[in-house]
């Protein structure tokens, strides 16, 4: 894996409408700019993207983890995002993103037991992607419903791939739209 540049960006929400966030909700990305060494051309066998993805999964995670300072217990929510370089696949971000990088995500944030949301996108240096949230645990806790949105002014180059994985240590300020609650959770199937 050729590692281009790694950014950690750490998001706090201290306001909202107008009230005090206490404690503040906390956002932490994540992000590596890696050379696609697939770019130009088509490949059959793309497993050199998945290992890289699993490489990334433990390096990313526990990254935007220790970029909140937290320990793997206090991770709330989770998600991942790829934008590929101009020269390269939908396909090789899927690659990245999806065989092998969620077990040691989890494993950096201490289980993990709800499906990790995901987007791709091919895209040129400087566009945004939005990383969808949910709840690592319980993916039906709707104060976890969120994202963050990410982005770097000089990548993806054409020949690369930005992969983004973001982490939570609470759900959105002031949460009021019903439904299951962090407290009220079982944790035992990924949903509930």
């Amino acid at each position: 894996m050729q590692i281009r540049k790694l950014v950690t960006i750490v998001e706090e929400t201290l306001q909202e409408a107008g009230r005090d966030i206490k404690p503040a909700t906390r956002k932490a990305a994540a992000i590596a700019v890696i050379h696609n060494p697939f770019a130009h051309e088509y490949a059959e066998d793309l497993s050199e993207l998945m290992n890289i993805g699993e490489q990334l999964g433990d390096l990313l995670g526990n990254k935007a983890r220790e970029a909140l300072g937290i320990a793997p217990e206090q991770c709330e929510s989770y998600g991942k995002a790829a934008i590929i370089g101009l020269d390269g696949e939908l396909e090789h971000g899927a690659a990245i993103l999806h065989p092998k990088l969620g077990a040691p995500f989890r494993k950096a944030l201490g289980r993990g037991l709800a499906l990790i949301p995901s987007v791709k996108k091919r895209g040129p240096a400087g566009c945004t992607i939005d990383v969808p949230l949910n709840h690592k645990d319980a993916a039906f806790i709707r104060s976890h419903f969120d994202g963050m949105t990410v982005n770097l002014e000089d990548a993806p180059l054409p020949d690369e791939i930005l992969v983004a994985l973001v982490v939570t240590d609470s759900g959105r300020p002031l949460p009021r739209i019903g439904g299951l609650t962090t407290a009220d959770a079982k944790y035992e199937d990924g949903l509930r």
